[in-house]
């Protein structure tokens, strides 16, 4: 891994992976936890969605996902769940 990117850690996953949607219809979704890295990567960064490191996978992915997701409210509860002790 490169240095400086953010990764989830275990913890941190444990606490939001049940906020996450589960038994969409659709495609299967790309690995989450390295797409919610990316995603808290890029907002903690301020870049451009172009300019989201290769290690999270296509930015447009990164980008869609944040959207949609924000949409639909879902960045409440998992920010929520990341910031309790």
């Amino acid at each position: 891994m490169r240095a400086g990117l953010f990764w989830l850690n275990d913890r941190q996953w444990a606490r939001i992976e049940p906020h996450l949607p589960r038994g969409l219809t659709g495609p299967d979704r790309d690995d989450d936890r390295r797409t919610v890295s990316g995603i808290i990567h890029m907002l903690q960064s301020g870049a451009r969605w172009r300019d989201c490191p290769r290690e999270y996978g296509p930015y447009t992915t990164i980008y869609n996902r944040f959207n949609r997701w924000a949409k639909r409210g879902r960045w409440c509860a998992i920010f929520e769940a990341l910031a309790k002790p």
